[in-house]
């Protein structure tokens, strides 16, 4: 798993990595666009202004709400990935820290009506995930949604077929999503598969 230290070193060619991955269909950022563009589409299709993005990265999804003219707050852990989303968004309220262990309190004291993290979440352990989710809602305006992009597996049958077909490409480091497993724990939790390894889950207020 990357720290905040690998995370500087790799802002710069992050979006074009990924974009690769992406384009090449491959593990594990197959389906990543398609994930983001529901997510930007869904957001925008919904009332309410004010967005809170998780592991922002460098703002490839909200420095796009953000030209609609949302209002965009974030933590991401690595500061020079906090300094390129600047560019993009330089009236955002962007905070550096650690999510494993919570939002910063400047955060924790607003409402949103979106609450977005793509391709950041996967690095919780899944009782990590049901915590946070569960201290999340609670920052949801009453018409509020969290919204999450990553790789993610209707059964955890589907996932070790993944991480099977994988072989050494699969990383152990990261802990993905299992819809149904999930759901026990949020009965309100929708799914949808983007792509053989990537989907988009939602939790409503």
């Amino acid at each position: 798993m990357l720290n905040n230290k690998g995370f500087d070193l790799w802002a710069d060619d992050y979006d074009k990595s990924v974009g690769l991955s992406d384009e090449d269909g491959t593990y594990p950022f197959a389906g990543y666009k398609d994930a983001l563009n529901i997510i930007y589409n869904s957001v925008l299709a919904r009332h309410g202004k004010a967005v809170l993005d998780i592991g922002f990265g460098t703002g490839t999804l909200t420095s796009k709400l953000y030209e609609k003219g949302y209002h965009i707050y974030g933590q991401d852990f690595s500061k020079r990935m906090i300094e390129l989303a600047y560019e993009k968004m330089p009236n955002a309220k962007l905070f550096q820290g650690d999510f494993s262990v919570g939002l910063v309190s400047e955060l924790s004291k607003n409402r949103y009506d979106a609450i977005i993290a793509t391709y950041s979440l996967h690095h919780l352990t899944d009782i990590q995930k049901i915590d946070f989710l569960n201290m999340l809602i609670p920052l949801l305006s009453d018409e509020g949604c969290i919204y999450i992009g990553d790789i993610a597996f209707k059964t955890r049958k589907d996932m070790e077929l993944c991480k099977m077909q994988m072989g050494n490409e699969w990383d152990d480091d990261e802990i993905y999503f299992v819809f149904n497993e999930l759901k026990n724990y949020f009965p309100k939790l929708e799914f949808e598969q983007v792509s053989y390894c990537a989907g988009v889950l939602y939790l409503k207020s």
